[in-house]
């Protein structure tokens, strides 16, 4: 099986950032969102948006910011479909794929992450919104106030042991 390609590109060379930065505010179309829910598992996406500062870092890029988005799914205690609310930071470092060991470079970096590479010297926004919000999205969503309780009748006495028992008392 293939996997599906990833749909928002915002791509921004590291040139085209002047000292004083860039701001960017992002808004997906309908395309990319339907792309994303695809992506994601989610039946839709109405909403994806993200804001996001590029300033420079060393001989790279810091990417700060946050991405923001309505995702409709499926909850599941009802079954019934709910729209839940994503809100991710984003806060990442890009660094020249020939630049060695970041670390090395900047001893009071302490990321728990490593630097990102830029490719051909680009940094690609809407991946970077879009690799946060997937991992923002709840994967076991539930409706606000739902709880989940076992049919009645069943519990611990109704186990396969339970019902073993019931056969050998049966028999004497």
């Amino acid at each position: 099986m293939i996997a599906p390609v990833q749909p928002w590109h915002v791509p921004v060379r590291l040139e085209d950032v002047p000292e004083t930065g860039l701001h960017f505010d992002l808004v997906a179309d309908e395309h990319v969102r339907a792309g994303l829910a695809t992506l994601a598992g989610v039946p839709d996406m109405p909403r994806l948006e993200a804001a996001i500062d590029v300033a420079r870092y060393g001989n790279g890029l810091r990417a700060t910011g946050r991405v923001s988005a309505t995702v409709g799914q499926t909850c599941v205690v009802t079954l019934e479909p709910m729209e839940n609310q994503v809100d991710e930071s984003i806060d990442v470092i890009f660094e020249p794929s020939s630049a060695g060991d970041f670390a090395d470079q900047n001893p009071a970096f302490e990321a728990v992450e490593p630097p990102e590479v830029l490719s051909d010297g680009t940094a690609d926004l809407g991946a970077l919104a879009a690799e946060f919000l997937l991992l923002g999205i709840d994967r076991y969503p539930r409706k606000p106030g739902t709880e989940f309780a076992p049919p009645a009748g069943e519990g611990v006495t109704t186990t396969p042991f339970a019902a073993l028992a019931k056969l050998k008392d049966a028999k004497n």
